[in-house]
């Protein structure tokens, strides 16, 4: 064993010797090794970032949860009237009846409207969420600082409220919000909860993802109370106007009890909506379904990048190839000597097979730290999450070097099988 290892070295380091007498050709040859090392672990983890803030934008949804919006549709010939009071989405008639499936465990419905917060002369336009208690765990609410609303603030309609990471930031910068008092069109709230960063990963075709950063929570009651009747409206110069609110819920919350009958609720609750609502004023929406549907977009993504990289290790494959055969051309008369003083095809091969794997291995060395640059400058100047795995850095340093045995056994077996006389003429 100890003689093995010995001869061993003593390949890897005659090898690297004959590679670094040519610096320059050798950097050269191995391009097509680096770019594709380089390719896969940089494009890889662009995918990693990106379907890891879809696959958590959706689970912060819930996993087992139902959504349904409400829709107000654009005002027609037939419809003045209804457009003109506001009339539509969710109501009381909806909640009872979508109760009384089976598999549901419980609803939180939510009223929402947008509008200013103003803290003395700072503001931030915000989602205002009228919810119950039992929202924060629905939509897996995290409190960074104090407290969420509880049933005694819902049955007493206590001014309070939570504010998301973003309007903590813009309203206060450099204070602790907590037990400060917020003003919303006329009403004071006094802050009693700081809700933890959630991820925000823009839209998609069947789902717009809403920043819950820029949210602030209240009690129901609260809500009916203060903002119940009216509803403000901007137009596109931003001047405000005031429109009846007729709309009882902006959101349902439907908490499934099993994981696999969420589509069966899904379409039960389809069914029933179907039947109250004249004009499908509502939009359901399955996290479930958005979190398949964004881990099939990542396997085929992997897919088309992972064919995009092959394509690179193969022509870098096929310049270690043409590389290796120049150097056995070039090496025919030292190949002779070597075989006329003793040595085996097998010796050969290795020698050969050696350099070929060593030309492979640095250029995915070199790819490797490329691939890791790469994905950190992405995230600087484009703010693009990137999220490099160790399996794909394996994964691509294991393909360079079986691209370097796979492409120079050919050459080695070529120097190999030379005939030791005809070698020893070679000029």
């Amino acid at each position: 064993m100890k003689i093995s290892f010995i001869h061993l070295f003593r390949i890897i380091r005659h090898g690297w010797k004959n590679i670094w007498l040519h610096k320059l050709r050798s950097l050269l040859t191995v391009l097509g090794i680096v770019f594709g090392v380089a390719s896969v672990i940089a494009m890889l983890a662009i995918g990693e970032g990106a379907s890891y803030e879809a696959r958590k934008m959706i689970e912060s949804l819930g996993s087992n949860n139902i959504i349904i919006k409400s829709i107000k549709l654009p005002a027609d010939a037939k419809s003045q009237q209804a457009s003109y009071l506001g009339v539509y989405g969710l109501t009381d008639r909806d909640l009872r009846k979508l109760e009384t499936i089976p598999s549901v465990m419980k609803i939180i419905p939510a009223w929402e409207m947008e509008d200013d917060v103003w803290y003395y002369d700072k503001n931030i336009s915000a989602r205002i969420i009228g919810t119950l208690p039992d929202y924060k765990d629905a939509m897996n609410l995290s409190i960074k600082t104090g407290r969420y609303f509880d049933e005694k603030d819902l049955e007493k309609s206590i001014p309070v409220a939570i504010i998301g990471s973003t309007v903590r930031t813009s309203l206060f910068p450099a204070e602790d919000p907590i037990g400060k008092t917020i003003k919303i069109k006329s009403s004071y709230f006094t802050i009693i909860g700081i809700a933890g960063e959630k991820v925000f990963a823009g839209a998609s075709e069947s789902f717009v993802a809403e920043d819950m950063n820029i949210a602030v929570y209240i009690p129901m009651t609260t809500t009916k109370m203060f903002f119940g009747e009216y509803e403000t409206k901007r137009t596109s110069g931003g001047i405000r106007s005031w429109e009846r609110n007729w709309v009882q819920y902006h959101r349902f919350v439907i908490q499934v009890s099993e994981t696999d009958k969420i589509l069966t609720t899904a379409s039960l609750v389809s069914d029933i909506l179907s039947q109250t609502h004249k004009k499908q004023d509502y939009q359901i929406i399955i996290p479930l379904e958005l979190l398949r549907q964004a881990e099939k977009t990542k396997r085929i993504f992997n897919i088309v990048l992972g064919s995009i990289a092959a394509i690179s290790l193969i022509v870098g494959g096929i310049g270690i190839m043409n590389i290796m055969l120049a150097i056995v051309t070039e090496r025919t008369r030292e190949i002779g000597i070597r075989r006329a003083v003793g040595a085996r095809k097998r010796d050969i091969i290795n020698q050969f097979l050696t350099e070929s794997v060593i030309l492979s291995a640095s250029g995915g060395f070199i790819g490797i730290l490329l691939g890791i640059i790469i994905p950190k400058a992405v995230t600087k100047f484009a703010g693009m999450m990137t999220l490099i795995t160790p399996w794909s850095i394996l994964l691509s340093f294991t393909i360079s070097v079986a691209v370097g045995i796979g492409f120079g056994l050919y050459p080695a077996r070529k120097a190999a099988n030379l005939d030791p006389i005809q070698a020893l003429r070679y000029e």
